[in-house]
């Protein structure tokens, strides 16, 4: 593959599923929760004689991705023995799919438009945990915990399409986005860890990869450190080779594992345990919702709101779709900013997710119709939205009951728009001279005699009419 970048990169990512029980055997999916080395059978620590069966759930669940990515499908399921040594593999080989994966040649598509690539979509058992008492570069021994052995895991590998590490940062938080969209991945409990392939056109695109990336600025640390990296070597004369890297996310750097191997080094073979698996079934019961980036697309024809408003809106399922229903009640450019800015920022001060939410659309509704009523000030409704996040209620009884509702009579603005004026002469003349701030604070006069219930806006208009 001919390269024309300044920087290649590739991502393979692993993704655990979430399903009841793991991938080849009847064990619980564990949460993390669990006593080390407690959630584990004779099928996932690979005692001889025992046999492994297939998650029909998980195979369903990487259905539907691979049909969400936009990949040819395969006809059926066939797992292969992935042979090499190591502490975290009990049996000395990881069931995995090599010669067809379920899908393949498929993209997702950033908010910007650029398409990812993507060269194949697969389902393997994850080993079991390293646990490092130190860093891992300085921990004078290893942990194993065989609890994730046997984690249905997914992995997609991208063409190396990606040119920065933001890029990459990007692209992982979409798929996050698509799997939360899917249903198939529990952000709270789920891994979702990631292989970096990258080099630089400096060194002929001589590539290192990294293992075991965890977490979106992790991605970009590591990506970023290792562009610096490579720079730096050909800087200094070194030639470069393709070899296999360690992240440290304590110290922030890489560090060498190996030289880097070829797939022939790990002997694959089918799987004689395992029979072919038909996916006709499975690809006729597909049921993929509406994904992000056509359900953002939809909000920008539909609803006239700015494209990146419709990526933020979409970017949480639960708020996509209740803004979808609150549009379609109230102005959607109203329910955008309210929903966009205003509800997210106040989730974030309570330290809320949609999964904790306990009002729904109609709250919303209720709220931001006295708001395009101008039954209430912003403000106002800014106060309500946060008490509503303590315990829902209905905003129009609220208001009615403890008098909130906005000073809308003209003439009595005027007056108490003329009363300011004459009570703060200073302020009158300063801004007739140019100063902005002295006009602010006749308004503030303004809104302190209305207890805040006054509509800035019309306060504003009233006063430039009467100093003008």
């Amino acid at each position: 593959m001919k390269f024309d970048s300044d920087i290649v990169i590739g991502l393979e990512i692993h993704i655990s599923l979430d399903t009841k029980t793991k991938l080849f055997c009847s064990c619980p999916n564990p949460k993390g929760e669990e006593e080390p080395n407690s959630v584990t059978c004779e099928v996932c620590l690979g005692h001889p004689g025992s046999k492994p069966i297939a998650n029909k759930k998980a195979i369903e669940y990487i259905t539907k991705l691979a049909s969400s990515l936009k990949c040819e499908i395969a006809d059926e399921v066939i797992f292969s023995r992935k042979t090499y040594f190591y502490p975290d593999l009990s049996k000395n080989y990881q069931i995995t799919q090599y010669e067809t994966p379920v899908g393949s040649r498929g993209k997702l598509i950033l908010n910007s438009g650029k398409p990812i690539f993507i060269t194949r979509v697969h389902l393997e058992e994850d080993p079991a945990a390293l646990v490092h008492p130190k860093s891992i570069s300085d921990s004078p021994f290893v942990l194993i915990d065989y609890n994730r052995s046997g984690v249905p895991l997914i992995e997609i590998v991208t063409e190396p399409v990606i040119t920065s590490p933001d890029e990459a940062r990007t692209f992982m938080k979409q798929l996050i986005t698509l799997l939360g969209y899917l249903d198939i991945f529990d952000i709270n409990t789920g891994v979702i860890k990631a292989d970096a392939n990258i080099s630089i056109r400096k060194s002929g695109y001589v590539r290192s990869e990294i293992k075991n990336i965890n977490g979106f600025k992790e991605i970009e640390r590591a990506l970023t450190y290792e562009i610096e990296r490579q720079k730096n070597e050909i800087k200094e004369g070194r030639e470069l080779t393709c070899d296999t890297r360690g992240w440290d996310a304590n110290k922030g750097r890489t560090f060498l594992l190996r030289t880097k191997e070829t797939e022939e080094d790990y002997g694959y073979i089918i799987d004689p345990d395992l029979v072919p698996i038909s996916l006709s079934e499975f690809k006729k019961n597909i049921d993929t919702p509406e994904l992000p980036y056509e359900k953002a697309l939809r909000f920008i024809k539909e609803y006239s709101i700015k494209e990146e408003d419709a990526h933020i809106l979409c970017a949480e399922k639960s708020l996509g779709e209740m803004y979808d229903k609150v549009a379609k009640k109230i102005h959607p450019l109203l329910a955008a900013k309210w929903m966009r800015r205003e509800l997210v920022r106040v989730m974030n001060l309570s330290d809320k997710t949609f999964d904790d939410l306990k009002i729904n659309e109609n709250h919303i509704i209720e709220l931001l119709k006295l708001v395009y009523e101008r039954k209430i000030t912003d403000a106002t409704a800014q106060e309500l939205l946060e008490k509503l996040m303590e315990n829902p209620f209905s905003p129009k009884d609220y208001v009615s009951k403890y008098g909130l509702e906005a000073v809308s009579d003209l003439s009595e603005l005027n007056v108490l728009c003329r009363e300011s004026i004459d009570e703060n002469p200073k302020a009158v003349e300063d801004y007739r001279f140019g100063e902005e701030k002295s006009f602010n604070y006749i308004v503030g006069q303004v809104m302190k005699k209305t207890n805040g219930k006054a509509d800035p806006s019309v306060v504003t208009q009233i006063l430039k009419e009467m100093l003008d």
